[in-house]
C-alpha cells in the first residue's frame, strides 16, 4: 500500500525571551496545525525536576541537539514540529536554520515579541504559581534569572522571522 503526503510538514521554531508566552502560543499553534511540542523545558523538569542547578546550561545544550533530530524525525515522519526553547541569540538560530537545512527540513521562525508591561505581569503570575507548587516545568525567575535573560537574549530583526506575533 503506498500512501500519499501531500501536505508539506514543517518544524516551527518558536524565539523569545523567558516568560514571552512561547508556551502558551506553542499549544495553541499545536492545536491549529496539528503539531507534536518539543520542550527543552518539559524534559529538564521530567528528567531532574529543575534541580539541575550550574549544570543548566550544558544538560540544555544536550537535550536541545536531542530534541532536533527527534523534529527531523517526525517531520520525515509526516507530523508538523514546535520546537518550544527560546533560540535567544543569533548564533543560536543560524545554528538551528544550518541543522535544518542541511537535513533538508522546512522550517519557520516565530516570534513572540512581548510588551514590556505585560512581560512583567506574565513574570510576576509564573512566579506566584510556581511558589505555589503549580507551575509545572516553568522555572522561578529570579533576579539571577531575569538578569541572565535580558543579558543573553538577542531580538531577531524582522527578516530573521516569518511570523512576528505580538502579546500586549
Amino acid at each position: 500500500m503506498v500512501i500519499s503526503m501531500n501536505h508539506t510538514k514543517k518544524v516551527i521554531l518558536i524565539c523569545g525571551i523567558i516568560c514571552s508566552g512561547k508556551s502558551y502560543y506553542a499549544k495553541q499553534l499545536a492545536e491549529q496545525c496539528g503539531a507534536v511540542i518539543l520542550s527543552t523545558d518539559e524534559v529538564t523538569y521530567d528528567l531532574t525536576g529543575n534541580e539541575q542547578g550550574d549544570s543548566y546550561d550544558e544538560f540544555a545544550r544536550r537535550v536541545n541537539r536531542y530534541l532536533r533530530k527527534k523534529a527531523a524525525e517526525i517531520v520525515r515522519a509526516g507530523a508538523n514540529v514546535i520546537l518550544d526553547w527560546g533560540f535567544w541569540t543569533r548564533a543560536d538560530r543560524a545554528e538551528i536554520a544550518r541543522f535544518f537545512q542541511s537535513e533538508g527540513i522546512p522550517f519557520a521562525w516565530h516570534y513572540i515579541d512581548v510588551a514590556e508591561d505585560t512581560w512583567h505581569r506574565q513574570i510576576a503570575q509564573r512566579n506566584r504559581a510556581v511558589a505555589a507548587g503549580e507551575g509545572g516545568s516553568d522555572f522561578y525567575v529570579d533576579e539571577g534569572l531575569l538578569n541572565k535573560a535580558l543579558a543573553a537574549f538577542e531580538i531577531p530583526e524582522r527578516d530573521e522571522m516569518d511570523v512576528w506575533h505580538r502579546v500586549g
